[in-house]
C-alpha cells in the first residue's frame, strides 16, 4: 500500500498552518477600526453615540429609570447591567467590531458598532 503523503506534504502543511495562524493573529490584534463608535438606539431611537477608543461607562435612561449599563474599556463595549428579568443582553460577548451588536428586547436597547471599515464576511456572504 502506498502513502498518501510525503514528509514534505507534511512540513508545506505545518508551514501553512502557522502562516495562517499568524494572519489570524494579525488580524485580531490590529484589524480593529481606530474610528469606530458603539452606537445606542432606544426603542429605535438614537439614544447616543461614542468612541470605542475612550474608556466610559454608558448609564442608558429611559424616563427616570436606569435600564441598562454600557462599559466601553479597551476597545470593546460590554453591557454589564440591565434591570430587564432575564439579563440575556449581559450575558453576551463583549463587542468591537464593525456590524457586532447587543441587544436587550425587553428594554428596547441596542449597541451596535459602527465604523468606516465595512462588516466582516461571513461564510453566507
Amino acid at each position: 500500500m502506498e502513502k498518501c503523503f510525503g514528509k514534505r506534504d507534511g512540513v508545506f502543511l505545518g508551514v501553512l498552518f502557522l502562516v495562517l495562524l499568524a494572519g489570524a493573529a494579525w488580524y485580531s490584534f490590529f484589524g480593529r477600526d481606530d474610528g469606530a463608535v458603539v452606537e445606542i438606539t432606544v426603542d429605535g431611537e438614537l439614544y447616543g453615540s461614542y468612541a470605542l477608543d475612550k474608556n466610559q461607562t454608558v448609564d442608558i435612561i429611559v424616563g427616570e429609570t436606569k435600564t441598562n449599563t454600557l462599559v466601553i474599556q479597551n476597545g470593546m463595549a460590554d453591557m454589564t447591567k440591565a434591570s430587564c428579568p432575564d439579563k440575556l443582553c449581559v450575558h453576551q460577548k463583549a463587542i468591537s467590531r464593525t456590524g457586532e451588536t447587543i441587544v436587550c428586547l425587553p428594554n428596547r436597547v441596542v449597541a451596535e458598532i459602527k465604523g468606516s471599515r465595512p462588516a466582516d464576511l461571513d461564510a453566507v456572504t
